[in-house]
This record gives C-alpha cells, sequence and structure tokens, in this order.
C-alpha cells in the first residue's frame, strides 16, 4: 500500500527530499504559481508557516506551468520570486506537472486519496491544497479559492 511518506521530490536546489522527513507532521501540499491571481497566498501561506511550524506544521510547494503558463521561470528564477515578493521559507520543490500522463506520481497519489468535486481526479488550478494529518492521511483537499487564512482552524485541529 502507497503511503504520502513512500515519495520523494526534489527541492528548489536539486536536493531529494524524501517526505518520510515529515513523517509526525501536519503537512499542507500546495501547487503554486508566480503569475497567477492566487499568487498572494503565498504571504498568508508564510504567515501559517511562520506561526505553525513549531507545533508540527509544515508547507510543501510544488510550482506548476500546467494552468495558463503561470509559471513559466526555472526553479532558480521561482525561488528567487518566492523570496524576494513573500519571504518564502518553508519547502519550496522543483516545478512538476500536476495533471495529465507526465503528472507527479506524488500527486497521482494525492487526487486518488482526494478527488475533487464529482470524484475528479484533475487539479482544477492553481493553490490547490491537500492537508495531510500527522499519520500520513490525506484529510481534505481545498480548493484554489480557500485561502491560508480560510483553512487555518482545519490546521489548527490536527496540531
Amino acid at each position: 500500500m502507497t503511503a504520502i511518506y513512500d515519495f520523494s521530490a526534489n527541492l528548489l536546489n536539486g536536493k531529494e527530499q524524501p517526505l518520510s522527513d515529515y513523517e509526525g507532521k501536519v503537512l499542507l501540499v500546495v501547487n503554486t504559481a508566480s503569475k497567477c491571481g492566487f499568487t498572494p497566498q503565498f504571504e498568508g501561506l508564510e504567515k501559517l508557516y511562520g506561526d505553525l511550524k513549531d507545533k508540527g506544521l509544515v508547507i510543501a510547494g510544488f510550482p506548476c506551468n500546467q494552468f495558463g503558463a503561470q509559471d513559466p521561470g526555472s526553479d532558480d528564477q521561482i525561488g528567487e520570486f518566492c523570496q524576494i515578493n513573500y519571504g518564502v521559507s518553508f519547502p519550496m520543490f522543483s516545478k512538476i506537472d500536476v495533471n495529465g500522463p507526465s503528472a507527479d506520481p506524488l500527486y497521482k497519489y494525492l487526487k486518488a486519496e482526494k478527488p475533487g468535486l464529482m470524484g475528479s481526479r484533475r487539479i482544477k488550478w492553481n493553490f490547490t491544497k491537500f492537508l495531510v494529518n500527522r499519520e500520513g492521511k490525506v484529510v481534505r483537499r481545498f480548493a484554489p479559492t480557500d485561502t491560508p487564512s480560510a483553512i487555518r482552524r482545519s490546521i489548527e485541529k490536527l496540531l
């Protein structure tokens, strides 16, 4: 049986990061973009991370360029953008696909565990969020329109 901890991904700096390193933490996995109407959510995500990381929250950002080509930059450019504009300190990973035949295996798993409306296995847009409890179970999927402040209570219940 597959679990979220069976996956690993490359950080923006190219270093492989096993998700098993986050075992026992609450994990919020988000597909991000630098040039999207939802991009200001980076500010709220960073606030959540700053407020709750010592209680066990890890936010994992996965840039994706599949929605309106809204993250066309290289990993270095994405990292620089996130740091300069939003002070992002939570883990940011290399750009991936979240839909289609080249979808990252982690996202195939997340979508299977928590399908969208009417059972859809697709990510509809940037800043879709998956909440994973301390035991590694995907417990909730949030829409791009669900702001970090709006989902804070759901995260705190798991901490």
